[in-house]
């Protein structure tokens, strides 16, 4: 079986921590800010650990990260 290549668009996207969890970064950064609280988008600004039923279909796409 030929091997897997990594999804580049995934892999910008996602990382993997030293536990094998993946880690995506939040929406709703990018304009509009203005009426979004500071806590708020301080926090948007941290990463997040994925949801087990999304990250099995993100580990498919980046397999060797």
């Amino acid at each position: 079986m030929p091997k897997m290549k990594t999804h580049r668009g995934a892999a910008k996207r996602f990382k993997k921590t030293g536990t094998g969890k993946i880690v995506r970064h939040h929406a709703f950064t990018s304009h509009i800010l203005e009426k979004k609280s500071p806590k708020r988008k301080r926090n948007l600004r941290k990463g997040t650990v994925m949801h087990k039923t999304d990250a099995k279909r993100i580990a498919r796409l980046v397999a060797y990260l």
